[in-house]
C-alpha cells in the first residue's frame, strides 16, 4: 500500500458505495484501480505518468471517465456525505466569497460546443449555455 493509498477501514467504507460490474471479468484490481484515480487526482500528473503498481494507465483512465459519465463519483459523494451527516461529522456552514475564479490559460482552447469533441464532456449534468469563460480586465476568468 502506497503513502496515499486508502486504508482498509476507508476502502470498507468506500466499496459499499461502488457499482458492481454487471457483465465482463470480476474487478478484482478496482481498489488499485481507485487508488491510481486517486493519485492521478491528488498529484495533477498527466494519465500517462501513472506509476505501474495501478495497473495500465489506459485502464485507470477508463474507469474515470466511465464512472464520471455515469454520474458514479456524484452518487459516491453524496453516499458519504449521508453518512458522515447522520453520524454528526459536517457542520453546514456556507461562506460565500465573491472574489472572481481565475481560469487557467489552457483553459481557453476549449471548444465551444463540446459535443463535437471525439469524446464529449462527461458528468451527470448538462452545463448551462451561460456558463463559460468571459475576458475581463485581469484576463479569462469564469
Amino acid at each position: 500500500m502506497g503513502r496515499g493509498d486508502l486504508s482498509d477501514d476507508q476502502w470498507a467504507a468506500l466499496g459499499p458505495l461502488l457499482p458492481v460490474a454487471e457483465v465482463g471479468r470480476p474487478s478484482v484490481g478496482r481498489r488499485r484501480l481507485i487508488d491510481g484515480i486517486r493519485w492521478r487526482v491528488r498529484t495533477g500528473a498527466p494519465w500517462r505518468d501513472l506509476p505501474t503498481e495501478y495497473g495500465p494507465w489506459q485502464t485507470v483512465y477508463g474507469l474515470f471517465r466511465r464512472w464520471q459519465r455515469d454520474g458514479v463519483w456524484s452518487a459516491v459523494l453524496t453516499g458519504l456525505q449521508a453518512r458522515a451527516d447522520a453520524a454528526g461529522l459536517i457542520t453546514w456552514d456556507v461562506n460565500v466569497d465573491s472574489t472572481i475564479c481565475r481560469a487557467h490559460q489552457h483553459a481557453a482552447g476549449a471548444r465551444r460546443d463540446g459535443q463535437t469533441q471525439k469524446e464529449p464532456p462527461g458528468g451527470d449534468a448538462a452545463e448551462p449555455d451561460d456558463h463559460g469563460l468571459g475576458r475581463s480586465r485581469g484576463g479569462w476568468t469564469t
